[in-house]
């Protein structure tokens, strides 16, 4: 027996649908406390690009149904866990390479350069995660077709490790032992293997029961009002100091009188300036006394925002890649509108709507890359679990791309401040990690479930502070939270805070918060901005 076009597509189409019939018990694993225990979802529709592309293919050659599996995999991976999947396949790929059809050992050796490829994906792999279930997996498929087995011995044998290493992991990473619980990412990649068996013994595809939602990617302007805004004119501009010691806490104190979105960044020799005011004048006359001006931009957010609502269409993939019009571009990933003024303010070109609980797919990121009319675009992925899949889009398009490792919103925001339009990427590239590095970002959310992580024990519905994604503080109280946080993930040194409220926290709240940390800063300027970002009450920067 042989793995031939229409069995390898039809074990593709089961394991998707056995997948996504699976994927809540696999979000469930998830040790981390707070919500975003979205291993099942992102695998599952990764898997489902791959379902799609082989649904519509018409070949003989189980290599090019291998091949178009890979390549939508790799386009449609979400997460962490999504791309290791997407990179496990593409290995499958490069082994069944011009196969019409493949024996057992080419499966076997197949699947070994999937387990490989993966391995020189991930920075520092970690051992009792998928990497580990796929990878002895792969080396007991080749043990037993060595040994002269079929291709259904050799796809049990491989199937059979990766349950006994799924049950190992606990003992392999000590955080699972913690909890109870295997890997998620491995426990998906048997439910995988598993959806392909049914096919493969059965001569029977696993039908789905449910069908997976996509998330939604572009914000909708239309349910903001013009009115809203409050202050009209996103103002930014450069002070080159008369003084290099002249300080800019008074002027950034007076900022906050007029406006709002203030940010004020004092770079020594000069100092960069961000604030939305209905009379930018005021603000450039207070500016001009610390030195001389440049790169001013003004512009009218009411008219920006019905231009939004006029010209919002549903988003598409680029015919093509738009033509360079600048040397410089951005992409960005953050969930909130809040965020996103800020961002679109710093001139980020293309905001993919996103982050915790909503990875976006490798394509999502590669559509925003194309989208953007620059000859280098750097990608914010602003979250540790989107970071490989925006990575996936560096070969994926003629555009030079370079993904700045940013893993919270903060970050990406400080690392735009510290982009210079004049110094070539690489310099750019160090100058924008080394600030984004500087930045402490805390967070406050809550507990989506019972657990006992990194030995404090969380019930569901807790507030959760978490310094740099760190849990630090497990409390009943919001303000003993964001208190004890402070205690514990400020230094003291602190000069600049903001603090981003998310939806559901009242203006009443966010102020109360920000009483909080002056308590433990009082020396610091504190801003308060509506992030409006989803899961979390409060994320926080401190610079």
């Amino acid at each position: 027996m042989e793995l031939t076009s229409s069995l390898l597509r039809d074990m593709i189409v089961s394991a998707a649908n056995h997948l996504e019939n699976k994927k809540q018990p696999v979000n469930d694993l998830n040790v981390f406390p707070v919500p975003d225990g979205d291993t099942g979802t992102n695998m599952s529709l990764t898997m489902a690009a791959a379902r799609k592309a082989v649904l519509e293919l018409q070949t003989d050659e189980v290599g090019v149904v291998a091949n178009a599996a890979a390549n939508a995999l790799i386009r449609g991976a979400r997460g962490n866990s999504g791309v290791i999947l997407s990179l496990l396949f593409r290995g499958l790929a490069k082994g069944l390479k011009g196969m019409t059809s493949a024996s057992a050992k080419d499966y076997a050796r197949a699947s070994t350069l999937g387990c490989e490829g993966a391995y020189k994906a991930v920075m520092k792999p970690t051992e009792g995660t998928i990497l580990t279930v796929s990878r002895l997996a792969a080396a007991a498929a080749v043990k037993a077709a060595n040994a002269g087995q079929d291709l259904k011995q050799v796809f049990d044998a491989q199937l059979q490790a990766a349950r006994s290493t799924l049950k190992q992991t606990p003992d392999m990473l000590p955080v699972l032992k913690q909890a109870g619980v295997v890997d998620a990412g491995g426990q998906g990649f048997v439910i995988v293997l598993e959806g392909m068996r049914s096919v493969l013994f059965d001569n029977k595809i696993i039908e789905a029961k449910e069908h997976t939602e996509e998330v939604a990617s572009t914000a909708d302007f239309d349910t903001f009002d013009t009115e809203e805004i409050n202050f009209a004119y996103c103002t930014e501009f450069l002070i080159d100091k008369a003084d290099p010691d002249s300080q800019a806490d008074d002027f950034r104190s007076y900022l906050q009188t007029i406006g709002d979105c203030v940010v004020v960044v004092d770079a020594g020799d000069f100092i960069k300036t961000h604030v939305h005011t209905n009379n930018p004048g005021l603000a450039l006359e207070a500016a001009v006394k610390l030195g001389m001006l440049n790169k001013i931009k003004i512009e009218n957010m009411k008219e920006q925002h019905t231009a939004l609502i006029s010209d919002a269409q549903p988003e598409t993939k680029p015919s093509a890649p738009a033509a360079p019009e600048k040397p410089y571009g951005f992409v960005a990933v953050a969930a909130g509108e809040g965020f996103h003024t800020v961002l679109n303010d710093l001139g980020v070109d293309n905001i993919i709507a996103g982050g915790q609980t909503m990875n976006p797919s490798t394509e999502d990121i590669l559509n925003a890359i194309d989208r953007t009319p620059a000859e280098t675009v750097f990608v914010l992925p602003n979250n540790k679990n989107i970071i490989m899949a925006a990575e996936q889009c560096i070969d994926l398009t003629e555009k030079r791309v370079i993904v700045l490792p940013t893993k919270t919103v903060p970050q990406g925001i400080t690392a735009i401040f510290a982009f210079d339009p004049d110094a070539d990427a690489d310099a750019n590239t160090a100058a924008m990690t080394e600030a984004a590095d500087t930045v402490t970002t805390m967070s406050v959310t809550y507990a989506a479930r019972d657990s006992v992580f990194d030995g404090m024990e969380i019930k569901k519905g807790d507030y959760l502070g978490m310094v740099n994604g760190k849990v630090l503080e497990v409390e009943r109280s919001l303000a003993d939270c964001i208190g004890k946080m402070a205690d514990e993930g400020l230094s003291g040194s602190e000069t600049y805070l903001n603090i981003f409220y998310g939806g559901g926290v009242t203006e009443e709240q966010a102020a109360e918060a920000q009483t909080l940390l002056s308590e433990h800063l009082p020396d610091a300027e504190i801003n308060i901005i509506n992030g409006g970002q989803p899961v979390y009450y409060f994320v926080i920067s401190a610079e």
